[in-house]
């Protein structure tokens, strides 16, 4: 499912975005973690993300990054390396 705003912080595939706030556009490749608007201001910019104008916008399984550290819905197996044990 794709979102329709990701939040500041977020990964991001390649695409077009608009900032919910101000309006500016900015484009470019797949980034781990969405910038906030350049012309961020805490009094004006009170949505704090971007508006998906072209491509796939934030990944599934990290909806809002601030809020959790691990994938939502993916299980984390623990591993262990025999070489460590002595």
């Amino acid at each position: 499912m794709q979102k329709d705003n990701v939040p500041y912080g977020s990964d991001i595939s390649a695409g077009r975005y608009a900032c919910a706030d101000c309006g500016h556009e900015y484009s470019g490749s797949s980034k781990k973690s969405m910038p906030p608007c350049p012309y961020f201001e805490e009094d004006t910019h009170t949505r704090k993300g971007w508006k998906v104008l072209t491509g796939q916008g934030d990944a599934v399984i990290d909806p809002y990054p601030e809020k959790t550290d691990k994938p939502v819905g993916i299980k984390q197996v623990e591993t262990s390396n025999p070489a460590s044990k002595k």
